[in-house]
């Protein structure tokens, strides 16, 4: 797909899973063959938040995320602290600098070997725009087989419609249902919380969905366990930042 077709695509996708699969394959068109999307809701001084309320998007392999995301690795990459400092692009050329230059830090350079030995040494970056301080997102685009002199060349030429499609697939991903693996909300208790976000009591609930009482409240309680809250309108707030709320039925 060219630009234009690209955006029309993104303008109509539904699902997360032709998105994702369909901005893998565009990126790969430059080079880019490891794509990492990360996206939170919960930044704060000090943390990223719960890994496991992170937007993430991938076609690393499972050992690659889980040695950095599951780990805590990507806390100390520098290519993180750079994202959640600036918006725009940068090239991993910095990475390489740093390196050659001696500043890192222990933990940094942990996280450069960890790359290294999954030829993960070339690429950029994008760091998102944020409407919040709590809210941040960015993609790691890498290229494997490529020098960083050569994807910086590409980027010269094609960096402008690069960081425009990432930042439409950005705001196109931020509008479609996610969850975690082990945290989507069943049709039943997505309901009951849409009541409650409607103003219903149980009693109201219980009528509208032609259950007993005590049945809605065992799904408001699975819907809390299943988004790891500890009150109903905490789990009415998280289901809608997760775009879990209101979901049409196929």
């Amino acid at each position: 797909m060219n630009l234009k077709e690209y955006l029309n695509f993104l303008s109509y996708t539904k699902t997360l899973e032709e998105l994702w699969d369909a901005h893998c394959r565009q990126m790969e068109k430059f080079g880019f063959d490891r794509l990492l999307y990360g996206y939170t809701q919960y930044r704060t001084a000090t943390s990223l938040g719960d890994p496991e309320d992170f937007v993430i998007l991938t076609n690393h392999c499972r050992d690659y995320l889980d040695g950095f995301v599951q780990s805590g690795l990507y806390f100390h990459a520098p290519m993180v602290n750079w994202a959640l400092n600036n918006e725009g692009a940068a090239s991993w050329s910095m990475i390489h600098e740093m390196m050659s230059s001696g500043v890192m830090s222990p933990e940094e350079r942990r996280v450069f070997e960890f790359n290294k030995s999954r030829g993960i040494t070339v690429g950029y970056t994008v760091s998102f725009n944020s409407v919040s301080m709590r809210y941040k997102g960015a993609i790691s685009l890498a290229a494997r087989g490529h020098s960083q002199k050569e994807i910086n060349k590409v980027w010269e030429k094609h960096g402008e419609d690069i960081l425009l499609m990432n930042n439409v697939a950005h705001l196109k991903i931020l509008t479609l249902p996610y969850h975690a693996p082990n945290r989507a909300l069943t049709k039943r208790q997505r309901e009951a919380l849409q009541w409650v976000g409607d103003g219903k009591t149980t009693q109201d609930i219980a009528l509208l969905m032609g259950l007993t009482s005590a049945t809605v409240e065992k799904h408001l309680r699975l819907a809390r366990e299943a988004l790891s809250v500890e009150t109903t309108a905490q789990a009415v707030l998280k289901a809608a930042l997760q775009n879990q709320m209101f979901v049409m039925e196929a």
